[in-house]
């Protein structure tokens, strides 16, 4: 292979860093001044415009940042959206293009040198590329030639499982649906997607416990809940519309516990942008009660308040928990409880890092309220027992009976736009005989029922010459994925790799022997097919699925629709089926006749969605109708993770900065934390430092070490900031390169992003 061999990962200089005081207020004038700058750097003046006024608006376009759901009512005509929702729209209307005279004058070698933040400003791309085996640079390709590539790389595998497919939550539903009809009527059920990094502990730990790997609230339940708790997020960066409906909880009489080794502003106080009179008064304080958990504490901190409730319901004469609830709709209470009254709960409290005295006002807030939602993100998700945390909360929510009632339940608070609709579309390595079984019938394929790869066992097979084709359905897999040195030798060890992208990222420059970038459509531009204007749909973290259509001419003529783009490659492909692959991307309501006929909850799909805000799908939890193996809820048993650290030794989270969604930079700064023009940084403790002799912006190296294989990441700068101690937090993609690949969630393969033990040196 030719310069492609060259993993450019750490070739950062630092970019001049600069710390002030943690802001504890959010949103507000800042963020308005913020979005403002956003537009008005990379947009259009009209198009910016256009767009604010469409964003997440019924008959809209979705935006293509979080999954937060919209109100089902009334919306504001200008500005239901938030500041990095805004940032996510400049990123993709830039006014900015890479044409092929880029690729002419850049060759990737050179390309690699760029940082990811200069990389993602360069613009949308604009033709279909190729990478050829040896060469240097991208050069143009035709779609027809490049969809021949595909087919001749396809076909000449000896079987369909040495092709992998990766997806991101951007894509739609109905891109979605195709995608994985392609995959299974091409053979395989290799079918990787971000969730498996993400929500995958979610998804495992709800589907055994309350019978739905979804969360069972909606938008005014958490309106009406006397009681929130938010485990392991930072709404305020990564789902700042959240806001909103903390604080209508908060007027309306509720309580708000946040638990997260940082103090984030976003859940200290929230000024509301659209009030002017709130942004006078300084906004609404959220956070009542914060709990400073240790990094995987969580277990041993729910454990104490249960304890603490079991206490209270002796004391009480059996008034504190709700038996009801708990004979009539659970299972496995006696043994739960047995189980629990065996810890001993100074260890408890020890293991949580959380102050008795807080966690007593916790205790009190669940025994005295019986609308109680609980949220969590990967916090929760991205740890080695990830599954057992959330498994966790939802004991302690059984107890309570705070589950399938107004006001109550589960919220497990999903990233990209339309990552929960990806899996319902069958986006998953494991499905299920029954939907596999719809497939056949309607399509008249053989479908494939041996399980396939996630993105762990993905990344292996790859590395270990078992995986010989790549192909990624949007997202950025090289930054999103763990080990990053590891991931990058798997991917050049194939025989193709192929991104379908709106812009220019790193997966594009770690490439197999030859490399297609595929340029499609974003959410925000308008689709035309052959039988008129399309639009797509997509589901949001609370199962409403509604409409979404761009307004914007296309920055490219050459660009197609991801659906587009799979149909033509099934065309190239398959010879074996009387799929019209064709028609269906001429007529996307055809894709959703396919849809009503083989996902259930899906009936008269095409009337439905049309519908002004769109409609809910079926949720038996939010119900108590349990699909589980016994019909009703169950409690667990989880063991309390005891993670002993030697002299030197930290646990290691990663997490966003503000400028940041998942791998996509906005900028360098980090306005909340008060950390600016930087990200290649190690917050940590004060007396961790003083322990060290360390002082603020001293430069280290870090290293982790498991199973016997040692990794690092160069050049980082201290950042004092009140984080537990033994604990430390930096910035992904930056760390990943720390992150094992063979680390991971028990029963759901979630990479531990939340939990790396390391070490650290100073460098001078």
């Amino acid at each position: 292979m030719g310069e492609t061999q060259k993993i450019e990962i750490e070739n950062f200089d630092f970019t001049g860093l600069i710390l002030k005081e943690p802001k504890e207020k959010s949103v507000g004038l800042p963020a308005i001044i913020s979005s403002v700058k956003q537009a008005a750097k990379y947009m259009d003046p009209i198009d910016a415009f256009k767009l604010s006024l469409k964003i997440n608006q019924k008959g809209g376009f979705d935006c293509p940042g979080c999954a937060w759901p919209d109100p089902d009512d009334d919306r504001s005509a200008l500005g239901e959206y938030c500041e990095n929702g805004m940032k996510a729209i400049a990123e993709e209307a830039t006014k900015m293009s890479v044409t092929r005279d880029f690729f002419v004058k850049n060759s990737v070698a050179e390309i690699s040198k760029f940082a990811d933040f200069k990389m993602g400003k360069l613009g949308r791309l604009t033709e279909p590329m190729v990478l050829r085996e040896g060469a240097t640079h991208y050069e143009p390709v035709s779609w027809e030639d490049a969809f021949k590539l595909i087919a001749k790389e396809l076909n000449a595998l000896d079987s369909p499982d040495e092709a992998i497919f990766y997806t991101s939550g951007r894509t739609s539903n109905e891109a979605a649906y195709l995608y994985q009809l392609f995959i299974r009527a091409y053979g395989t059920n290799n079918l990787p997607d971000c969730s498996n990094m993400c929500h995958e502990s979610s998804g495992v730990a709800l589907s055994h416990t309350v019978g739905i790997g979804k969360g069972s609230v909606t938008l005014n339940d958490l309106h009406e809940a006397e009681v929130i708790m938010i485990m392991g997020q930072n709404p305020g960066t990564n789902h700042p519309r959240m806001l909103a409906a903390l604080e209508k909880c908060k007027n309306n009489g509720g309580k708000i516990i946040t638990v997260n080794p940082l103090p984030e502003a976003g859940l200290l106080n929230f000024t509301d942008p659209q009030s002017p009179v709130k942004m006078m008064k300084g906004g609404t304080s959220l956070t009542d009660i914060f709990a400073p958990v240790k990094v995987n504490g969580d277990v041993a901190f729910l454990k104490a308040i249960m304890l603490k409730l079991s206490t209270l319901e002796d004391a009480n004469a059996r008034n504190v928990l709700d038996w009801e609830f708990i004979k009539e709709h659970t299972h496995g209470f006696e043994d739960f409880l047995a189980e629990l009254k065996k810890e001993d709960l100074a260890h408890c409290i020890a293991d949580s890092g959380v102050p008795e005295t807080i966690i007593d006002k916790v205790t009190h807030l669940m025994a005295q309220n019986e609308k109680i939602i609980i949220c969590w993100a990967m916090g929760l998700t991205q740890q080695k027992n990830g599954v057992g945390n959330i498994q966790e909360v939802v004991n302690l929510l059984l107890m309570r009976g705070a589950i399938g009632k107004p006001g109550a339940g589960t919220c497990p608070v999903r990233g990209h736009s339309n990552v929960q609709g990806d899996r319902t579309m069958g986006i998953w390595e494991a499905p299920k005989d029954t939907f596999l079984d719809k497939l056949e019938e309607h399509h008249g394929i053989t479908a494939p029922r041996e399980h396939g790869y996630h993105v762990v066992s993905a990344i292996e097979a790859m590395k270990s010459g078992k995986g010989k084709v790549f192909f990624a359905m949007g997202g950025n897999f090289l930054s999103a994925t763990p080990d990053t040195q590891y991931t990058a030798e798997a991917l050049q060890n194939t025989n193709l790799t192929v991104q379908v992208s709106t812009k220019l990222n790193r997966s594009h420059l770690i490439t197999g022997k030859q490399a297609l970038i595929l340029p499609c459509l974003g959410r925000t531009d308008k689709d035309i097919q052959s039988s008129g204007e399309q639009f797509v749909s997509c589901e949001n973290s609370m199962g409403v699925v509604q409409s979404s259509q761009g307004i914007l001419s296309p920055p490219s003529k050459h660009l197609k629709s991801e659906v587009s783009i799979v149909a033509e490659i099934a065309s190239a492909t398959l010879r074996n089926t009387n799929i019209d692959w064709t028609g269906m991307a001429g007529n996307y309501d055809k894709i959703r006749d396919a849809i009503q006929a083989t996902i259930s909850g899906f009936d008269d799909y095409n009337s439905r969605v049309r519908e002004s805000g769109g409609f809910y799908l079926p949720n038996g939890a939010r119900v108590r109708k349990w699909n589980t193996t016994t019909g009703k809820a169950h409690f667990t048993i989880n063991t309390i993770p005891h993670n002993e650290l030697k002299d030197g030794e930290y646990i290691m989270m990663t997490l966003r900065s503000h400028d940041q969604y998942n791998t996509t930079l906005y900028g360098l700064d980090d306005r909340y934390r008060g950390i600016f023009s930087e990200r290649r940084i190690v917050m940590m403790n004060v007396n961790d430092m003083k322990a060290r002799g360390w002082r603020e912006k001293q430069v280290v190296d870090l290293f982790s070490e498991f199973n016997g294989v040692k990794r690092e990441a160069r050049k980082f700068l201290i950042v004092p900031y009140p984080i537990p101690e033994g604990n430390v937090a930096t910035y992904f993609p930056e760390t990943n390169p720390l992150v094992p690949i063979d680390s991971f969630a028990d029963r759901s393969h979630t990479p531990t992003s939340k939990l790396v033990k390391i070490t650290i040196k100073s460098v001078n």
